[in-house]
């Protein structure tokens, strides 16, 4: 998967501070359309201070958002609460990279 390639080359997650990151949604499945999908990502971080997560989750954003050139959503595993949601995600998630 061309994904996976990048995202190593580029070293984002590489920093110690993400755990895994997934593909999940349209782009891990044949429904995605090149012209009109956005890419869903799906993270874990580790334990860090308030301050440090937000500089950690906005990077991360701004990395896949540079390097993927369209939109990206980001959603942290451990803040999901709908099973539904999760039943959703599940169904689709690619890894990509696992610390």
């Amino acid at each position: 998967m061309p994904g996976v390639v990048l995202v190593e080359q580029r070293g984002l997650g590489q920093d110690g501070l993400v755990r895994p990151l997934d593909l999940f949604g349209s782009a891990a499945s044949d429904r995605f359309d090149p012209a009109t999908s956005d890419l869903d990502f799906l993270v874990e971080f580790e334990d860090l201070e308030p301050a440090a997560f937000s500089a950690a989750y906005f990077g991360l954003l701004e990395g896949l958002n540079t390097l993927f050139g369209r939109a990206v959503d980001l959603v942290v595993g451990s803040s999901i609460d709908n099973p539904y949601f999760r039943a959703s995600i599940e169904r689709t998630r690619t890894p990509l990279y696992a610390a």
